[in-house]
């Protein structure tokens, strides 16, 4: 259970405020160029020697450390991305991806899906995805949010994340250029982004509850120590699922659970990805995941499910 203490709030604010410096950085370039061409090439010369001269120091820092340290240092967010930038991470591009895959891969699993690092080429990447979150238009959206930003985010050199079927399921095709990304993006613009909702952790076992994250409702829960966030809506009915229980199916072993719509009484897959038990439709999963030591759910923007 992940407890919301002030001090984790405080390293979640310098977090968010280290991932926007580079844009304040390009704000204060542009500022630079209202002086003028000449302003701005002082600037960006200001910026590259600063830059120079905390790389060169973060080097014999590395220099010193021996593997493990540098290991443990690698292992911060921001220290990663600074060792990034000076070309001094300890591991190479594949293993960054394949820890990123580990990262995400169990919420995957959980909603029926997985996926495998096929390579890395230059500065392309090829996965492989099964089940679920490649056939479910919700799920692709999922995806996109938590595997995208989780291998990026390892790997900034990373341009083109290419995705392939996995061999066994039954419709077999590789994206390229149009590649599942590029579809989820063509049928609604990514606007999405991660917001922290510390006040999930405080879910039992088996409770439901509701949640309103970035103006949308959404609807959560836990099945043993694993949380599960819908939008809160109900493709059969078109209705809120606000008040929506757990059930378990009678035969089936520990760990089922079906959320029953409190209107039409539709049953919903709550553990894999929202697939409706006595129906064709689907929930619309969201992606939760733990970062930078809180829970947070990604919301994408104007995408159905």
């Amino acid at each position: 259970m992940v407890n919301d203490h002030p001090a984790d709030r405080n390293d979640a604010a310098v977090a968010d405020r280290w991932r926007e410096a580079g844009d304040r950085i390009e704000t204060l370039l542009d500022a630079c160029a209202a002086g003028g061409a000449t302003a701005r090439e002082r600037a960006e010369q200001l910026l590259h020697e600063v830059v120079e001269l905390y790389g060169a120091g973060l080097t014999r820092i590395v220099a010193l450390l021996d593997e493990s340290a540098t290991v443990r240092l690698s292992a911060d967010d921001l220290v990663a991305s600074l060792l990034l930038v000076h070309g001094l991470h300890p591991q190479d591009v594949r293993t960054r991806v394949e820890t990123a895959l580990d990262s995400v891969r169990p919420y995957l699993g959980s909603h029926g899906g997985d996926v495998a690092l096929l390579g890395v080429d230059g500065a392309v990447v090829r996965l492989e995805l099964a089940g679920s979150c490649r056939t479910c238009p919700s799920s692709s959206v999922t995806l996109e949010l938590a595997v995208e930003e989780a291998v990026r985010a390892a790997a900034p050199e990373i341009e083109t994340i290419e995705v392939a079927a996995a061999a066994t399921d039954s419709i077999a095709s590789v994206f390229s250029s149009d590649s599942l990304f590029t579809r989820v993006r063509d049928a609604s613009p990514r606007t999405g982004s991660w917001i922290a909702v510390p006040e999930l952790a405080g879910l039992s076992p088996g409770e439901v509850g509701g949640f309103a994250i970035a103006g949308q409702a959404v609807l959560a829960c836990r099945i043993g120590e694993d949380l599960y966030v819908y939008r809160d809506h109900c493709p059969a009915c078109d209705n809120s699922l606000s008040g929506a229980v757990l059930h378990r199916r009678m035969g089936f072993p520990v760990g089922d659970a079906v959320l029953r719509c409190p209107a039409c009484l539709a049953h919903y897959d709550a553990v894999h990805a929202g697939a409706q038990v006595d129906g064709p439709e689907h929930l619309e999963p969201l992606p939760v995941l733990v970062r930078d030591g809180e829970l947070s759910v990604a919301i994408a923007a104007g995408v159905a499910g």
